[in-house]
């Protein structure tokens, strides 16, 4: 497969480049072990507010189904978008009962210092 590369395209909804993949599975596998804070580093991801960590808990509590890692299938509809100097992310989340859920992950990702920061906004279905 070839490589998804990082594109400011403000028209269309584009695969995730793979350079974000694994700070994705990590976020969602910190998920998984209950770490909604994610207190444990994962680099070039920012910490979660407070505010945000009770949404996150309580969303996918209150969905009611085990959260699982992220499996490869969910970069075949997980998307993105550019909107000018960041980027928004949608990254489909699955669980053991469904597989694929209706939950993502909402998140920014912003270029600092030649890399890329990402910031997690919410856990919700759209």
């Amino acid at each position: 497969m070839n490589e998804i590369k990082v594109e400011k395209n403000e028209e269309n909804e584009l695969p995730i480049p793979h350079i974000w993949r694994s700070s994705f599975k990590e976020i969602v596998k910190a998920f998984v072990k209950g770490d909604y804070s994610l207190s444990s580093e994962i680099k070039n991801v920012n910490s979660i507010s407070d505010e945000t960590t009770v949404q996150i808990k309580e969303y996918i509590e209150d969905y009611g189904e085990e959260l699982i890692e992220l499996p490869n299938e969910t970069w075949e509809s997980s998307v993105y978008i550019s909107y000018g100097n960041y980027w928004n992310v949608l990254i489909d989340l699955f669980t053991k009962e469904e597989g694929l859920s209706d939950m993502v992950i909402s998140a920014e990702i912003r270029e600092k210092n030649e890399e890329y920061e990402i910031e997690v906004k919410q856990v919700y279905v759209p």
